[in-house]
């Protein structure tokens, strides 16, 4: 084969199972990050940072705390990062054919990011934030489902949906530009360790500046757990005008809380998701043969 050889793209099975793979590995391996990181984020008190918070939990509320409201997350983990990988292959194939390209640039990345992250918006709603709040009262995520419809209605599983919209937006563009960038510096990876150290580490700095790009949407978090009254407007509801509230009140730094646990979370778990997507699906192509290969 010539050097211009290009494999031909997977089908959308394998994308989609490697994506589902990916995501259950990485929401096991740092679940508890995400505990804390919304903890912080939904208390409106001087923050105690992120160690003081951990501590807390466990010593308060017991070590298991930090794996309450698993479930939500772990049954939609599968579907959500297959659609994410998925939806990112597709747009990508999309956006090549418009602009006549036959490889992926920064800008197609960025944009096919973006797009991806709009996409599967509505997998991932606001079933976490409640069940991981110190105060729930919930039995579990039936019941959260279960009164959330009796007390706000159908439309009320879906708050937060717009900001839920952004934060995807922006760390999914961020994610998979700086996944191109990032290959494209590395040196060239001349063995399977290297190839898997490559994507760990441009998945992880992928996952670092789509957290720092995205980690504002705190007032998702609060969007989400703010209780709604009949005829009455929540304090929060739309997510830039929430974030001017936020930092009116309680300060800039305030927008930030959680920033540590979520980008020690997201940045290798950034890694994490990449390398064994890419594992999975080499795992494929071999399986399937040429011209996959």
């Amino acid at each position: 084969m010539t050097g211009d050889f290009i494999p031909k793209a997977l089908p959308f099975f394998a994308n989609f199972a490697a994506g589902a793979i990916a995501g259950v590995s990485e929401i096991l391996t740092f679940y508890p990050l995400d505990v804390v990181k919304t903890r912080m984020q939904l208390s409106t008190e001087k923050s105690q940072g992120f160690v003081g918070t951990f501590k807390n939990i466990v010593k308060e509320e017991g070590a298991g705390r930090l794996y309450r409201g698993l479930v939500p997350p772990l049954l939609l983990e599968a579907p959500k990062r297959a659609v994410k990988f998925a939806a990112n292959d597709f747009w990508g194939e999309i956006y090549l054919d418009l602009a006549g390209e036959k490889k992926m640039n920064q800008q197609l990345s960025i944009l096919t990011g973006c797009s991806a992250g709009a996409t599967f918006v509505i997998v991932y709603q606001n079933l976490c934030p409640r069940l991981q709040d110190k105060n729930s009262t919930y039995a579990g995520p039936i019941d959260v489902v279960k009164q959330i419809i009796k007390k706000e209605g159908i439309l009320g599983m879906y708050n937060g949906m717009e900001s839920t919209f952004w934060r995807h937006l922006w760390w999914n563009g961020g994610y998979f530009g700086c996944i191109f960038q990032v290959r494209a510096m590395l040196p060239e990876a001349k063995t399977q360790q290297a190839t898997l150290f490559n994507n760990f580490v441009s998945g992880a700095v992928g996952g670092c500046v789509g957290t720092m790009l995205n980690t504002p949407s705190v007032v998702k978090s609060r969007i989400q757990s703010a209780p709604r009254i009949h005829e009455v407007s929540p304090k929060y509801n739309w997510t830039y005008p929430s974030l001017v509230l936020i930092a009116r009140e309680e300060g800039i730094g305030a927008l930030y809380k959680g920033f540590i646990p979520k980008v020690l979370r997201l940045a290798p778990g950034g890694g994490v998701l990449l390398l064994v997507v890419e594992f999975t699906l080499g795992i494929f192509r071999q399986a399937l043969g040429p011209p996959y290969i």
